[in-house]
């Protein structure tokens, strides 16, 4: 899965198979603009501080919120150094033509976490985790088989190396069903660890949005996208994108045990509709022509309601010790 994504997202243009929420409403991103702003403030007001984006797309959602920020929080956006997680060179291009002029300052670029300087902190990551490479285990009667890709299909093997340690939490300790699969996502735990102990080294917070679930749950959740269709995983390796469902439990785990304070998760549509997503809607489609304000208010729809985006994505925050619950979990606390 890690090779076969890498190959993808350096070779092909992801939005033609998939469409994620900054792309479908400029509301979106001007909402997670406003909870940096007031993230920001409860940090003290750091200048400069790191305005980090894991997996940036396009580049649409950090150009809505630092257009946000310059209209409604100029002090924040003055103080905001832009930093990007991409490695792929075709997609940094078209990050910089979608970012040219947005922020105070230049954007850099980095291929991880550890290469961004120190200091204080804000990391947004939109659809990112759901794209790390997982592992997938088989309950057995005796233990845990692991389940591998052999040529164009799946074999299971008797697991050696089952990832035991602290960082897993209690992952392997679900009471999972003989013949069930049991995923894990190395890269994933590392990522929230990685966080955790940057924001117990200076203020700052990190926001994820994703779909998945939060709990004791199980199951196969490994899918593939071409053309905006489901397709077979293991065909044509690099001409799909491979995603699976996020273990928020697992993730969170992760991150308290690195010593962040967790909050959520909650589910998308709760936490827009909590921030003034319809309301915000509402705004831009008054006096707009009767299919335009249609077209404003169904993207709504889209991002929140139960049935669509608004209850399998979740959202989970990150902060430093010390720090209150950041918007749109104050509610959930």
């Amino acid at each position: 899965m890690a090779r076969a994504n890498a190959t993808y997202y350096a070779g092909r243009d992801p939005f033609a198979d998939f469409v994620t929420a900054p792309e479908i409403s400029q509301i979106f991103g001007e909402i997670l603009g406003a909870w940096v702003a007031v993230t920001w403030q409860a940090m003290g007001r750091p200048a400069p501080f790191r305005l980090i984006e894991a997996g940036p797309g396009r580049g649409t959602l950090m150009a809505d919120m630092l257009r946000l920020l310059a209209r409604v929080a100029p002090d924040c956006h003055q103080a905001a150094r832009v930093h990007l997680l991409e490695q792929s060179p075709r997609l940094r291009a078209v990050q910089h033509a979608a970012l040219a002029g947005r922020g105070a300052w230049p954007v850099a670029w980095h291929a991880r976490l550890a290469d961004v300087p120190e200091g204080p902190s804000i990391l947004l990551a939109n659809e990112f985790l759901d794209a790390l490479p997982i592992r997938q285990f088989v309950r057995t009667a005796d233990g845990w088989d692991e389940r591998f890709v052999q040529g164009v299909g799946f074999v299971t093997v008797r697991a050696h190396d089952v990832p035991w340690g602290a960082a897993v939490g209690e992952l392997f300790d679900r009471p999972v069903p003989l013949g069930e699969i049991l995923e894990f996502c190395p890269e994933a735990l590392a990522v929230a660890e990685s966080v955790a102990a940057r924001l117990s080294h200076a203020p700052g917070a990190g926001l994820f949005i994703d779909y998945g679930y939060d709990g004791a749950i199980w199951g196969d959740t490994l899918q593939a996208l071409r053309d905006g269709q489901p397709a077979w995983p293991l065909a044509d390796p690099g001409q799909a994108d491979l995603t699976a469902h996020v273990d928020f439990a697992a993730f969170a785990a992760a991150a308290r045990q690195g010593g962040a304070l967790c909050h959520g998760s909650v589910t998308q549509g709760a936490f827009l509709a909590g921030l003034g997503l319809f309301a915000r809607a509402e705004q831009l489609a008054r006096g707009r022509a009767a299919a335009e304000a249609h077209a404003i208010r169904d993207a709504a729809q889209r991002l929140a309601a139960p049935d669509r985006m608004g209850r399998l994505f979740k959202v989970l925050a990150l902060t430093s010790p010390g720090l209150p619950a950041p918007p749109g979990f104050q509610a959930h606390e």
